[in-house]
């Protein structure tokens, strides 16, 4: 009897927790989740990052801080004093691939020249605006007008100290390391064209001094130069009403020389600025004093010659003054202007420390370059000064190489634009 009333409570108690459930349910306290069904997350293998960077060639060590220095009064004009008869203050520019000049170059100087080295002219203040572009675009020129002395004439170029203050014309640029304002009105320098130039120039690194004879005081030495490379360069550039906007890397370098440099003293000149794909930078200047109506064959050593690496925007550099150059070829590479100076249209260099580096040259670092002119503007002056400018966008190729700390040989492919400079003097 016991057993049957248990089975009978037993019975009551789970019918009421049943009606419970029902009563809950139906009011709303209880909800039956369903089992959200399981998606499979697929995820896409990543790709392996590329961690092959390019390798960095060794630097030269030991750049004395002086060697990286400029003052307010480096930067402003020299030719008034006695002994300086030259100074130019140049900047240059290579605009990068987002700019709407894409691949163009651009050269800008200001120029004191020595009253000699225009012969028979008697304009030896120049101004130079060129631009350049990779489909054979070219605008600009140079001009050279008097210097205007005198009580009632003003100084075709003007110029004052300290910080950079040089005006040619309604052109001018202004500033003070590490900021300047280059502004071009191009006035007659092209006559065809109308080009107004507006960069703001920042040099994120400091200058370095190729020429000066003074290891102090670089201000009053009568020889000197120095160059600002890596700079970055933004603003706008108007060629016949038409507005483009710019940025890109470029260059800015101030000279100064004595009345004893005169201008039978150097032959030839070459310049370039160089930008390579890979970031890298290359400053390349050298100096010829031979005289190519007595010595017409090519001196491959040349002593007054300037390589500087940098591959980091100019904060470290790989100094190479062991240089040997071939200037062309042939005649299919060079341009006769008179008598037998001829222009290049190819430069190739190469490069290496000299024996005075002994840190630096246990690396065995090389450089090798062929700079080929690609698209320039050319000015001669004939008789009776017989002088000749070509300047413009070159393209560069070629490869350094080196052996690293662990002895493992290392080698990097080169690829790039270049501003280039030519000069060529019969006399």
């Amino acid at each position: 009897m016991i057993v049957e009333l248990r089975k009978i409570d037993a019975l009551i108690v789970i019918s009421l927790i049943i009606v419970a459930i029902f009563v809950l349910y139906s009011a709303g306290y209880i909800e039956i989740q369903e089992d959200e069904p399981v998606i499979p997350i697929i995820t896409t293998p990543e790709e392996p990052e590329d961690t092959t960077d390019t390798p960095t060639p060794p630097t030269s060590p030991l750049i004395m801080g002086y060697m990286r220095s400029v003052t307010p009064e480096d930067e402003g004009k020299h030719f008034h004093k006695l002994r300086i008869c030259r100074e130019w203050w140049y900047y240059t520019a290579i605009f990068s691939e987002d700019s709407d000049l894409a691949g163009w170059t651009m050269h800008v100087s200001f120029n004191h020249m020595a009253w000699g080295d225009l012969f028979g002219t008697f304009k030896p203040d120049v101004l130079v605006v060129t631009l350049h572009g990779p489909n054979g675009e070219e605008y600009g020129g140079i001009i050279n007008k008097e210097r205007g002395l005198g009580l009632l004439k003003t100084p075709t170029l003007e110029a004052d100290t300290p910080g950079v203050s040089v005006k040619y014309g309604k052109s001018w640029v202004e500033g003070l390391s590490p900021e300047w304002h280059l502004h071009v009105e191009d006035e007659d320098v092209d006559k065809d064209h109308t080009i107004i130039i507006d960069l703001d120039y920042f040099a994120p690194s400091d200058p370095m001094w190729t020429f000066g004879s003074r290891a102090f005081q670089k201000s009053k030495s009568t020889l000197a130069s120095y160059s600002f490379m890596g700079c970055n360069i933004t603003g706008t550039i108007e060629i016949d009403g038409d507005r483009y906007v710019v940025k890109g890397t470029g260059h800015h370098e101030h000279t100064w020389t004595p009345n004893a440099v005169v201008r039978g003293t150097v032959k030839e000149w070459d310049w370039s600025q160089i930008q390579f794909d890979n970031g890298w930078s290359i400053y390349y200047s050298n100096y010829k004093i031979r005289h190519k109506l007595v010595d017409n064959k090519e001196n491959r050593f040349n002593p007054l010659g300037t390589v500087l690496l940098t591959t980091n925007g100019g904060q470290d550099f790989t100094i190479l003054d062991g240089i040997e150059t071939i200037i062309g070829k042939s005649e299919n590479f060079e341009d006769k202007i008179f008598l037998h100076v001829k222009m290049p249209n190819t430069i190739d260099i190469s490069a290496k420390p000299s024996l005075l580096q002994p840190l630096i040259k246990q690396f065995n670092i090389e450089l090798d370059l062929e700079i080929k002119v690609a698209n320039t503007y050319e000015k001669v002056w004939k008789i009776p000064t017989y002088l000749g400018m070509k300047l413009g966008r070159s393209q560069v190729t070629g490869k350094m190489s080196w052996v690293d700390g662990d002895n493992n040989a290392q080698e990097v492919e080169l690829n790039g634009v270049a501003t280039s400079w030519n000069m060529r003097a019969l006399i």
